[in-house]
C-alpha cells in the first residue's frame, strides 16, 4: 500500500513541529542554551534565506565539512527550504579523497570548519568548482586562512544575518535532499542521491521501532556526516517532537557520565564504540541514567549482557542498513533482544531476500547468502549514485539492490548479518575503500603493486588495515613507518594502514585481478609490520 509521503520533507517536518510545540526545548549543543522548536527554526530560514541571496538554486550541491555543531543542521534544513542539496562531507577527508567529492558534485559553495581550510588549500587546484566558503566559530584571523588563490573564505554569521521569514517554495518528497558519500571497493567513493523520501524513512524507521516520544531525549554524539547521526538520530527525534543533545563527538571516557548530566533516554553505539565504553573503569554511578533503550550495532552475547548489566539498560535495538537501501531490517519493540540479529524484515516499506551471490536466485530459509533489497515506496530509496551511471547499473542489476553483506534469514523473516562479500574494509565505524587507500600508496615512488585489504582486529568485530606492496626492482625499500609517513597526509587517518607487509607477487586470477579473499584468507605473516607494536601514532591533522 503506498504510503501518504506528501509531509516526508524535512522543511514540512519541522512546521508541523513549530505549530504544535514551538516554545517547547527543542535541541542544545553539549552545554549551551537549548533552542525552543521555533528558535531552531528561524536559525534555519536565516541560513536558507541567505543561500538564495547568493543564488544556490534549485537541487545545487553545498559542501559541508563540519564537526557536530548546530550550524550543520541549520545549514542542511536552510538548503532543504530552497531546493538546495546538501553534501556531507567526512571531516577526515584530505587530499584525492576530498578532491574526488567537491568534483564529483561540483559544488560552488561551502560551509567548512576553520581547523579543515589548510586541507583545502592543499587541493584547491584540483577542486575548480569550488568558489565560496563559509566558516562558522569565533571571527576569522589571518592566522585562520590559509594562502588560496582563488577560494574566498567569508564569516557564517554574514548567512546569519539574512532574515528569518518564512520560506515560500513547494519541495517534494521527490526532490534529491542529501549526497552522502559511501566508500567504493573497484572505485572511488560513491555519491548516494538521496530524496526527500528517503531521508525521512530513515528517521521514521528508528523513531516508529523505538517508540519515540516528545517525552524522549536523544543523546547524539555520532557525526552528523553519516546518516547514523543526521537522519536516525536527529530526524527520528524530530519527528517524535522530543529533545536533543547534540555533542561534539564521542567520548568514551565521559560517555555515561554526559548521558547522565543530559537526563538523555536513548543513544546509539556503534561498533567498537561498545568496547570502549565497556572498558572505562566502573563507578556506582554508572546505573544512575535514565536510558531506556539504545540501539548498539552489532553486539555479542557477551556486550549485550555487560551493558545491560552495568549500565542498568532495559532495552536494545539491533538493525541493518545502509545509505542506499534505508533500513529494510529492524528489531521491532517488542522482539526480544537477540543479540548478533538484525531485526525483521520492514515489510510494510521494502523486500528483503537471501540470494546466491553468484545467480541473484533466492536462497531457501536458512541458508546464507547476500542480503538483496529493493523498496515498496517510490522516492524511499537512493536514487543513483551521482555521476556514476554504470555503478548505479551494477548495483541494481537483476532489479534488486545488492548490499554486498551476507546473512541468512530465519522462518519468522528475521535475518542474521553474517559477514561481508565485498571488499569494503569497516574500522573505528567507518567504511574505507581500498580502491583509495591502494591509490595513495601507488603515488609513492617505491611501490609497484599495492592491495588493500581487512584483517580483523580484536575488539568490536571491525577490521584493521593491511598494506600488501610489492616494490619496484630498483627501489631502495622504504622503512614500513616512512611509508605511513606518506600516507598520513594523503587520507584520512582511520584508512592509515596498521599493517605493512612486502610480498614478492600479490596473487591474480587469469585476467590480472588481485585475488584479495586470498590475502585476507592467509592473515598476518610473521613478516608483518604492526605500527602499535612499533609505537607509531597517526597524527589526525
Amino acid at each position: 500500500m503506498t504510503a501518504d509521503k506528501s509531509g516526508w520533507v524535512i522543511g514540512k517536518v519541522l512546521d508541523a513541529q513549530v505549530a504544535a510545540r514551538g516554545d517547547a526545548r527543542f535541541i542544545q549543543f553539549e552545554d549551551e542554551p537549548a533552542l525552543t522548536f521555533r528558535g531552531f527554526d528561524q536559525h534555519c530560514n536565516r541560513a536558507g534565506n541567505a543561500f538564495a541571496a547568493i543564488g544556490v538554486g534549485f537541487d545545487e550541491p553545498v559542501a559541508v565539512m563540519l564537526n557536530n555543531r548546530l550550524e550543520c543542521l541549520w545549514t542542511w534544513i536552510g538548503l532543504s527550504r530552497i531546493g538546495a542539496v546538501h553534501v556531507g562531507i567526512n571531516t577526515a577527508y584530505k587530499g584525492a579523497f576530498l578532491t574526488h567529492v567537491l568534483t564529483n558534485t561540483g559544488a560552488r559553495y561551502g560551509v567548512v570548519e576553520r581547523e579543515f581550510l589548510p586541507w583545502l588549500a592543499d587541493i584547491e587546484e584540483t577542486a575548480p568548482d569550488l568558489a565560496t566558503v563559509y566558516v562558522p566559530g569565533p571571527p576569522l584571523s589571518p592566522d585562520d586562512v590559509p594562502a588560496f588563490q582563488r577560494i574566498q573564505v567569508r564569516h557564517f554569521d554574514e548567512l546569519m544575518d539574512a532574515p528569518d521569514t518564512a520560506i515560500a517554495g513547494d519541495i517534494t518528497y521527490r526532490d534529491t535532499g542529501m549526497i552522502m558519500f559511501t566508500s567504493g571497493t573497484t572505485g572511488p567513493s560513491k555519491g548516494v542521491l538521496m530524496p526527500h523520501g528517503h531521508l525521512y524513512l530513515f528517521g521514521l524507521g528508528m523513531q516508529s521501532h523505538m517508540r519515540m516520544t516528545e517525552d524522549d531525549r536523544y543523546y547524539i554524539c555520532m557525526p552528523l556526516f553519516h546518516a547514523q547521526g543526521i537522519l536516525m538520530q536527529f530526524y527520528a527525534i524530530l519527528i517524535a517532537g522530543g529533545s536533543a543533545v547534540l555533542a561534539k563527538q564521542f567520548r568514551a571516557t565521559s560517555w555515561i557520565d554526559e548521558v547522565r548530566h543530559h537526563e538523555a533516554t536513548l543513544t546509539n553505539l556503534l561498533g567498537v564504540m561498545n568496547d570502549f565504553v565497556l572498558r572505562q573503569p566502573a563507578k556506582p554511578s554508572d546505573k544512575d541514567n535514565k536510558l531506556r533503550m539504545i540501539s548498539a550495532v552489532p553486539v555479542t552475547e557477551e556486550t549485550l549482557a555487560a551493558l545491560r548489566e552495568r549500565f542498568d539498560v532495559p532495552k536494545f535495538n539491533e538493525l541493518f542498513g545502509m545509505t542506499e537501501c534505508n533500513l529494510p531490517i529492524i528489531r521491532p519493540y517488542d522482539a526480544p533482544d537477540e543479540a548478533g540479529c538484525s531485526g525483521k524484515v520492514w515489510d510494510e516499506h521494502f523486500e528483503v531476500i537471501i540470494a546466491d551471490p553468484e545467480t541473484d536466485d533466492e536462497l531457501p530459509v536458512g541458508e546464507v547468502g547476500e542480503i538483496l533489497i529493493r523498496p515498496k515506496q517510490a522516492y524511499c530509496f537512493m536514487q543513483g549514485y551521482n555521476g556514476m551511471e554504470e555503478r548505479t547499473v551494477e548495483t541494481w542489476r537483476n532489479l534488486w539492490f545488492h548490499s554486498g553483506d551476507a546473512g541468512r534469514m530465519d522462518e519468522r523473516r528475521y535475518v542474521w548479518y553474517i559477514d561481508r562479500i565485498k571488499d569494503t574494509i569497516r574500522r573505528r565505524g567507518e567504511n574505507i575503500s581500498s580502491y583509495e587507500v591502494e591509490a595513495v600508496l601507488l603515488e609513492h615512488p617505491a611501490v609497484a603493486e599495492a592491495a588493500a585489504v581487512a584483517v580483523k582486529a580484536d575488539e568490536g568485530g571491525e577490521d584493521e588495515v593491511l598494506a600488501c606492496l610489492v616494490l619496484k626492482p630498483d627501489a631502495d625499500p622504504p622503512a614500513p613507518d616512512a611509508v605511513l609517513d606518506f600516507c598520513t597526509p594523503r587520507m584520512p587517518y582511520f584508512a592509515v594502514p596498521r599493517y605493512v607487509e612486502y610480498l614478492d607477487d600479490i596473487p591474480k586470477t587469469p585476467s590480472a585481478k588481485i585475488q584479495k579473499n586470498k590475502l585476507r584468507d592467509r592473515g598476518l605473516s610473521a613478516a608483518v609490520w604492526d605500527r602499535e607494536t612499533a609505537g607509531y601514532k597517526v597524527k589526525r591533522t
